[in-house]
């Protein structure tokens, strides 16, 4: 059977800044194993449905609830990838913070969190599939707000 876990890119506007330079994108570091970092995201309980698990992870293991978040509509990745021999997807969807001085408040899940550009945010993400998650997220943000 397959793994499944869902989760948000949650990123934040910098008002100081010009776009796209004004676009953070917050990662958590896991406080387990290899001590990657990785969006907000956990495995969906019996019963829940994806988007709920997101939500839930997203409040467990970064204190952002929906209060917190606005949605972008149109844009939801699906990762494939092994772990342990077994095969897992992953769903993002896209958030952004409504409050970009909100506080993340990590579980124990996770040690440490950073606010990066995507650029940053490509190297603490060793994963390729991660790093292209968080590439086509910086590029949906840009065209999107050119329409």
């Amino acid at each position: 059977m397959e793994l499944r876990a869902c989760g948000f890119v949650i990123f934040r506007r910098l008002v100081q800044k010009p776009p796209p330079d004004n676009i953070e994108f917050l990662l958590l570091q896991t406080s387990y194993g290899e001590h990657h970092w990785t969006p907000p995201k956990g495995h969906v309980d019996p019963g829940e449905d994806d988007f709920t698990t997101a939500l839930r992870e997203t409040q467990e293991e970064a204190g952002l609830g929906k209060d917190h978040l606005r949605m972008v509509d149109g844009f939801l990745q699906r990762l494939h990838y092994q772990v342990r021999g077994k095969d897992k997807e992953v769903l993002y969807w896209l958030a952004e913070l409504r409050d970009p001085n909100t506080q993340v408040v990590l579980s124990d899940e996770h040690q440490d969190y950073r606010w990066a550009k995507l650029e940053e945010a490509c190297k603490l993400a060793k994963y390729q599939d991660l790093q292209d998650t968080l590439t086509a997220a910086q590029r949906y943000l840009e065209t999107r707000g050119k329409q």
